[in-house]
């Protein structure tokens, strides 16, 4: 078998100089040149950059941003106080509620000083179809409804899922809502959400109503830092069409408070 020599006394030609060097102290570059290790040149960085990708420009399985729907806060137990006035005040810590929102209660269990379930709860139903242009509403039972405001329509499509419409309207003559403004959005915590869809309902729909608030019940709280003190939300005041008969609290248990339509 052959056998190449070990080049002892050898020399090389230099493909940098040409100059002549012992062959064992050759070297070959990075691009195939034979040099002397006293010429040898390592290859210049730029010449070869890592590889970079583009900055990253979307998210996977990305959500755009969106503001959700408010829905009911649980009230603590008896939350409802009267006075043997038209003032009707809600119990309801931390709510963080503004005057002029639009407030819905539900799941009352017992009237309070004399005022009805259904009249707190601004329940009742329609008393005839309506069109998706209707700009007067006739109520079952319209009485104790504020003579401005908001109400909401309750629908459920032939999915089973609700499609209520939140009407605003302007005037109240008797059981008949006026001035009504048709796919419209109340006010809650100081943000009035995207419009409902005007759309038709059925004689005997349910209906439901709001209290505007009025004023807040708050307290001033003595802190250890500054500001020295704070302000607590204790609760709200609405105004009742008819006043209560006597001074009591109640309501029961569980009973919420929200926005006109939750979008349920």
């Amino acid at each position: 078998m052959s056998s190449f020599s070990q080049g002892k006394y050898a020399l090389a030609i230099s493909d940098r100089s040409g100059l002549a060097f012992p062959y064992n102290e050759m070297v070959r570059e990075w691009n195939g040149a034979l040099v002397h290790v006293s010429e040898f040149e390592p290859k210049q960085p730029q010449l070869q950059p890592k590889p970079t990708n583009a900055d990253p420009q979307a998210l996977q399985r990305a959500r755009p941003a969106r503001t959700e729907f408010p829905t009911e806060d649980f009230l603590p137990d008896n939350p409802l106080v009267t006075a043997s006035n038209t003032t009707l005040k809600i119990n309801f810590p931390n709510g963080d509620l503004q005057v002029n929102d639009q407030i819905r209660l539900r799941n009352i269990k017992s009237p309070v000083g004399g005022v009805a379930i259904a009249t707190l709860q601004l329940s009742t139903t329609l008393n005839g179809d309506i069109t998706a242009t209707a700009d007067s509403i006739v109520l079952t039972d319209g009485s104790q409804f504020p003579t401005s405001g908001f109400i909401v329509i309750e629908k459920v499509n032939t999915e089973g899922s609700f499609v209520n419409e939140t009407i605003e309207y302007t005037g109240r003559s008797s059981n008949t809502l006026t001035g009504c403004v048709r796919g419209t959005s109340a006010p809650y915590r100081g943000v009035t959400f995207e419009n409902t869809t005007a759309g038709t309902h059925a004689s005997g729909a349910k209906v439901f109503g709001s209290y505007k608030v009025a004023s807040l019940n708050t307290t001033q709280v003595l802190g250890t830092g500054q500001p020295q003190y704070s302000t607590q939300f204790d609760g709200l005041n609405v105004t009742l069409i008819t006043a209560a008969g006597s001074t009591e609290t109640g309501g029961g248990f569980q009973c919420t408070i929200g926005p006109v339509n939750d979008r349920a």
